[in-house]
């Protein structure tokens, strides 16, 4: 059983005390200049990946800890899910399809979703059926593992495991919550790679389904799609069926041959050409060919755990009617119908080519005179920024898409410091960025369009460049259609200013 300490949890808050104390467990930004140079020691017997230990070493032993073991975490009928692009997506479909099925049949009862990253609050990683866990839930089993694993005042002093950094301890958090909730199926995205991963502390997964793969996290996973294939594969289990989507020749061989290696069936799903074609959500060919991964991934899970059942048409016209994918290929329109804002989170270079090819195609459907304007911002210590803007650029001259404006900015949400810290405690890291980027990705974006094609704005918060948008709308005749993409805390910043806006 874990550990139960005296003190008063009646004092502690989630806000104040839950996520101050998480936020502790990030990872600080490490100078890039010489990447060889690990700043923790690998411990013996451990194959440490490119950049530092394996995030799935420890996970095992804190689980125990935390009183969980193998067998634990095998009941919690476990749906693992990886790939590059729509992994979050798919994750969300599979949820909403299980749960209108048991919401007619009765199993699953209770479904435990674990994503990320999240939009606009972290409870959205770790969801109960349909919704994020209260804040008081989160902060009771926050503080059990919390005290567990990480209070040097409890923790074993002949322990000399380090404490888990943050992700490991959200994934740990997440376990300890399905188990305690009792949940009867759990779907746990990656959160990168997959080998490697935290959460591949997994043994005994139902299923797993691997979604489009492409080059990402290339300093930890490439340097090709083929390597990335293999980490990403990390996650099939002997005897657990795998499910992927169509891929490329080379990612596809690998993901044959390290089946035949872990002892398992590789079954490829095509785009399903019965889900309902008049859903907002499945309006987007790349949502729908996640949505039939995540049919198969469903259907096999009930295989497994209730034979006896079957998906019915209705159970998939009941999910695509409930879900609602935040942030993913999102339109907002503004009440005076003056702006169109198309609002998708990508953060590499697969799901920017998907975001200008789905901003094209929405735009292009317009009627009426339309003026395009882009914001952009991504800062990432994993990721090139730089070369994202590129991959965005290029993509929307090939879809014939080019903005007229453009607008960087950072991921601060309002030039009201205290405003911001009040509203957005669980979405800002504590460290903000550097401004001077934005002259850089302003620099970037003249150098790949053809000259003269955007005029460019910089602006330090995510409200005036929002602003500035609405600003050069109602200076033109016509509809201002806003593409907001790139990092995930620049979108969740800014769904928080356009729903308060259009809820006026």
């Amino acid at each position: 059983m874990f550990a139960v300490n005296s003190k008063n949890e009646l004092t502690r808050t989630y806000e104040q005390d839950a996520l101050s104390l998480l936020e502790s467990r990030r990872r600080r930004a490490r100078p890039r200049t010489n990447p060889s140079v690990q700043a923790e020691k690998s411990p013996a017997n451990v194959t440490p990946t490119v950049r530092g230990i394996p995030c799935l070493h420890g996970m095992s032993e804190w689980l125990q800890t935390l009183g969980h073991s193998d067998s634990d975490i095998s009941r919690l009928n476990i749906i693992h899910v990886t790939g590059t692009k729509g992994k979050g997506s798919t994750c969300e479909f599979t949820r909403s399809i299980l749960h209108a099925h048991g919401l007619r049949t009765g199993f699953p009862s209770k479904i435990g979703l674990y994503t990320s990253p999240h939009i606009q609050c972290i409870r959205e990683r770790i969801q109960l059926n349909n919704n994020p866990i209260t804040e008081n839930l989160f902060t009771k089993y926050f503080f059990e593992v919390w005290d567990t694993l990480i209070d040097t005042k409890i923790q074993n002093a002949a322990t000399t495991q380090q404490p888990p950094r943050y992700l490991q301890f959200l994934a740990l958090l997440a376990f300890h919550t399905f188990i305690r909730e009792n949940v009867d199926a759990a779907i746990i995205e990656v959160h990168q790679g997959g080998e490697f991963d935290a959460t591949n502390v997994i043994q005994n997964p139902v299923v797993t389904g691997i979604t489009s793969l492409g080059l990402d996290h290339l300093d930890q996973l490439g340097p090709t799609v083929e390597s990335i294939a293999w980490h990403k594969s990390g996650i099939f289990k002997p005897g657990a069926p795998a499910l992927t989507v169509p891929q490329e020749d080379g990612p596809s061989e690998v993901l044959h041959a390290r089946a035949a290696e872990k002892r398992t069936s590789l079954t490829i799903v095509p785009l399903n050409p019965n889900l309902p074609t008049d859903s907002n959500v499945l309006g987007i060919t790349v949502q729908r060919l996640n949505c039939s991964l995540a049919l198969e991934l469903a259907r096999t899970f009930l295989k497994a755990k209730a034979p006896d059942h079957v998906i019915e048409p209705e159970d998939i016209t009941i999910a695509m009617t409930d879900i609602f994918l935040i942030g993913r290929f999102e339109i907002i329109n503004d009440p005076d119908g003056q702006s169109q804002w198309f609002v998708d989170g990508a953060h590499n270079t697969l799901s920017l080519e998907k975001t200008a090819e789905w901003f094209s195609d929405m735009t292009k459907r317009s009627a009426e005179q339309t003026h395009r304007i882009l914001i952009f911002s991504h800062f990432s210590k994993d990721r090139d920024g730089l070369a994202l803007l590129a991959c965005l650029a290029d993509s929307l001259v090939k879809q014939d898409a080019l903005p007229g404006h453009v607008i960087f900015t950072t991921y601060i949400e309002r030039a009201d410091k205290s405003r911001t810290e009040k509203m957005d405690k669980d979405i800002l890291p504590t460290t903000l960025p550097d401004l001077s980027v934005l002259a850089l990705f302003a620099e970037r974006w003249k150098a790949t369009v053809p000259r003269g094609t955007s005029l460019i704005s910089t602006k330090e918060t995510i409200e005036e460049a929002i602003d500035t948008a609405r600003s050069i709308g109602a200076q033109q005749d016509g509809r201002a259609q806003v593409l907001i993409t790139g990092c995930f805390l620049l979108v969740g910043g800014a769904l928080n200013i356009l729903r308060c806006s259009s809820d006026i």
